[in-house]
């Protein structure tokens, strides 16, 4: 595997397709981890190898408080609505 030394060194490193079919394994478990990997094709970058992110919303987070108004039969403007989502 190559390390890219540009902009992005600490996220993506490269690997060849050919390397990439010998180590699949090797390669996937570090992305698992968190690592990006860009995959080259005679040299030539083709496609990006990263995790998918796991956005969960917490399940304190405001905009619940949202559905539980709207069940009640209450009503809220969009300016308390934006005060219970950001405050202030």
């Amino acid at each position: 595997m190559k390390f890219n030394y540009g902009p992005a060194a600490k996220a993506m490193k490269t690997v060849s397709m050919l390397e990439f079919r010998k180590k699949a394994d090797r390669v996937l478990k570090q992305v698992v981890r968190g690592h990006s990997f860009v995959l080259t094709y005679r040299g030539k970058p083709i496609a990006r190898l990263e995790p998918i992110a796991q956005n969960r919303i917490d399940a304190n987070d405001p905009i619940y408080g949202l559905a539980d108004i709207a069940e009640s039969g209450g009503s809220l403007t969009n300016e308390e609505m934006d005060k219970i989502l950001y405050g202030g």
